[in-house]
């Protein structure tokens, strides 16, 4: 069985969940006997390409260019076409919405949808954001839709009008792939954060931090007793700062860190609880890398992270300040709840990993075959 991965998402995304998740999948999936996989990777700009063996690897990291970005993403996917071709694989598991078909036109191709938020969020996107049109387009021509909770299958049969039988659903597993690379700060500086709660991700639009940022600037409690540390996504903006001058947040109530895996992995064990105030998600991974830290999970209660998180979160209403600042001052008072939480949390893990998720797709790759 010849499985190739094409170039997109490893042209496009140095660190993320998607490019995440092929390495993990197509590293496991190359392991069995019968599966010869290529990676399509030329001009990578993907960090945990590192982690995949390079001996299924066909291509090369490029350097990341600030201003030759888009050139080096477009000219990947084309040079990646044209190794799609030459190689002729038996499947492809197409890594990102394309507008165009790439590769041969007669083998079979997968795409995984791992939400729906440019269809449910749009007024969040601008108008010249294709990613919509080019997933419709995507989706249209593969012969298998991979979802990644029951949700988002929910989501792509009521928005896309698949038929059910066109979609398996397939859950992520969980890990945090350290680069070896120390980032924007030293771990051992973590130490002199008071105790925090922390927030991981984009903080825009339906990410819902604001809510979460006044829920915390409204309580006493919180604010005396806590810091509220965000990883990832840009530096605080200025819209932020301004509403946490208006909350009457002093300097230092609010932090933010980026760097490698190595510092959220410090960051889950040192925090006093994770909060996910997100509206939607069509999975949400960080629920479950916290839970593998012994971190408490607030959660909200929409979309998939039920699904996901079960009795390993504290829910709260995601769009009422009352219902967040309650479910996270709940879990900080009572030892009793967060021992709770973490018990609940390594009793969820079981239900997901790498392994299986590589297993199932290799499933769906067998049925197609």
């Amino acid at each position: 069985m010849k499985i190739a991965y094409d170039s997109q998402i490893f042209c496009a995304q140095t660190y993320g969940g998607v490019s995440r998740y092929f390495c993990e999948i197509a590293t496991r999936i190359s392991q069995r006997p019968d599966v010869d996989v290529t990676v399509v990777a030329p001009m990578a700009v993907c960090a945990y390409l590192q982690y995949v063996p390079s001996q299924i690897i066909s291509g090369f990291n490029a350097p990341q260019a600030k201003h030759f970005r888009l050139a080096q993403r477009v000219f990947g996917i084309i040079t990646g076409d044209i190794m799609l071709r030459a190689m002729a694989p038996m499947l492809i598991h197409e890594t990102y919405f394309s507008p165009f078909q790439l590769g041969p036109k007669s083998v079979k191709r997968v795409i995984t949808i791992h939400d729906m938020i440019h269809e449910k969020f749009s007024s969040s996107f601008s108008n010249s954001d294709k990613t919509a049109r080019n997933k419709a387009r995507a989706v249209e021509r593969a012969d298998h839709v991979i979802c990644v909770s029951e949700s988002t299958r929910q989501d792509v049969i009521d928005i896309l009008r698949l038929p059910p039988e066109k979609i398996s659903v397939v859950h992520h597993g969980f890990s945090l792939m350290s680069s070896g690379e120390i980032g924007e700060v030293e771990i051992s500086s973590l130490d002199l954060i008071p105790p925090f709660l922390l927030y991981v991700g984009h903080r825009a639009g339906y990410k819902n931090f604001m809510r979460l940022l006044e829920a915390y600037a409204t309580s006493k409690p919180l604010v005396d007793n806590f810091a509220l540390v965000c990883f990832g996504g840009r530096p605080l903006q200025t819209e932020e700062l301004r509403a946490m001058h208006h909350l009457g947040l002093k300097p230092g109530k609010v932090l933010h860190f980026s760097g490698s895996d190595k510092i959220l992995a410090s960051l889950y064990r040192k925090a006093h609880a994770f909060v996910y105030p997100s509206i939607y998600e069509g999975f949400g991974i960080p629920p479950l890398e916290a839970m593998a830290h012994d971190c408490p999970v607030i959660c909200s209660h929409t979309s998939s992270m039920p699904e996901v998180i079960g009795k390993a979160g504290e829910y709260f209403d995601p769009r009422n300040i009352e219902s967040i600042r309650g479910a996270i001052e709940r879990v900080v008072s009572s030892s009793c709840r967060r021992n709770t939480l973490i018990q609940n949390g390594r009793d969820r893990l079981k239900m997901f990993s790498w392994d299986q998720c590589a297993a199932e797709t290799y499933a769906v790759y067998r049925k197609l075959l």
